[in-house]
């Protein structure tokens, strides 16, 4: 991940400051979001009071502040009477997989393990909780602390992350939001309050958001496990789609949001801008850079961003070139940004495969054909 060109943004800012909102903080915010320095102010929400209060003693920054709390819908919202007695995640094949066979042959000696470990495990639930009959809801904690400009959401809660999504509907514009990671469930039945992709999708859509990035995290079965791809038992390397990183933002560069691009403050494009590259998507924030160049030249300067998010675009070669050279050899269709060309694989003949033993074999005659 290259943070480059978001210290660029992060060193420019005056009026304006990063604001992030983690839900699910176990294991501390992403580091990368830490590039904006004393520009950055956090809120970060867990149900494990151990974790949040082992995150608060950790914490250096004096604009990071993490709350213990079951996070969700308060207990009288409409929606979440809709949902009472459903589950919010169902037909849930978890304990099926080799993750969740890891879990149960572990589950004894986790009960009495460090925090530490249990986090590990993702065993929250074995930690000190908050009162899950005391909901927390989180626009409501902005609305105290005063805050009304909010960049970036993220949301992983492994539960009721929807329910936690509707506690912000109505609110995204309000609060200026800009981007929002969400973790999504790619199994489940078809309930509209459930946590599953397509519900999540839709909502986002519906209020002005764009899908930009879906990482999906496949998980084996246990009947026939395959290497887990992290160094924790969940994910594997090989195995069926069961959830997935959801990236989404608004699009200020497409003719649908003219109006919205309009209304955008220049350190506000600037911030989007670094979340594209922090999200490894340098191709969306240099379009931005070229397409409000003259809003935003007076933030930064424009021309050292371009060759910081070409240098990020080019990361596997060896010399990098410029974004103007960048931009001529892609015009010129040159065939860096195409594969090789493919060789159709020809069957070996008897004869080939005969002279190739000879050859290992280290005869220097070979058979003639």
């Amino acid at each position: 991940m290259s943070t480059a060109f978001a210290a660029l943004i992060a060193g420019s800012l005056k009026l304006e400051r990063f604001t992030f909102i983690d839900i699910g903080c176990s294991g501390g915010i992403d580091p990368a979001w830490r590039i904006f320095g004393d520009r950055l102010r956090a809120v970060a929400f867990d149900a494990s009071v151990d974790e949040c209060e082992r995150l608060s003693r950790e914490e250096t920054h004096p604009d990071i502040k993490y709350v213990a709390g079951f996070v969700g819908l308060p207990l009288d919202h409409p929606a979440r009477l809709q949902a009472k007695g459903r589950k919010p995640i169902t037909q849930n094949p978890f304990f099926r997989f080799g993750a969740g066979r890891m879990l149960q042959i572990h589950q004894e000696r986790l009960k009495t393990a460090s925090l530490e470990e249990k986090l590990l495990h993702n065993v929250w639930h074995m930690t000190h909780l908050a009162d899950p009959a005391a909901p927390v809801v989180v626009p409501a904690v902005l609305a105290e602390m005063g805050w009304s400009d909010v960049d970036f959401l993220k949301i992983d809660i492994d539960g009721p992350d929807f329910e936690v999504l509707t506690s912000f509907d109505g609110k995204f514009d309000a609060l200026n939001l800009l981007a929002a990671r969400l973790e999504v469930n790619l199994h489940g039945g078809n309930e509209d309050t459930g946590h599953i992709f397509y519900n999540t999708d839709q909502f986002m859509r519906s209020r002005g958001f764009e899908l930009l990035g879906l990482d999906v995290r496949t998980y084996s079965m246990a009947a026939l496990p395959s290497p887990f791809a992290i160094t924790m038992p969940a994910q594997s390397v090989t195995g069926r789609p069961y959830q997935a990183e959801a990236f989404y933002a608004r699009d200020p560069a497409g003719v649908d949001w003219i109006e919205f691009a309009a209304a955008m403050s220049p350190e506000k494009m600037a911030k989007l801008a670094a979340i594209f590259s922090v999200w490894n998507q340098p191709d969306s924030a240099a379009e931005i850079l070229g397409r409000f160049r003259e809003n935003l030249q007076g933030v930064f300067d424009v021309d050292v961003g371009l060759e910081l998010l070409a240098g990020q675009a080019q990361t596997a070669a060896t010399t990098a070139m410029s974004y103007k050279e960048y931009i001529a050899e892609f015009e010129a269709g040159a065939a860096r940004f195409y594969p090789a060309p493919h060789v159709p694989w020809t069957p070996p003949t008897p004869r080939s495969r005969i002279n190739a033993a000879i050859k290992a074999f280290g005869d220097p005659g070979s058979v003639s054909g």
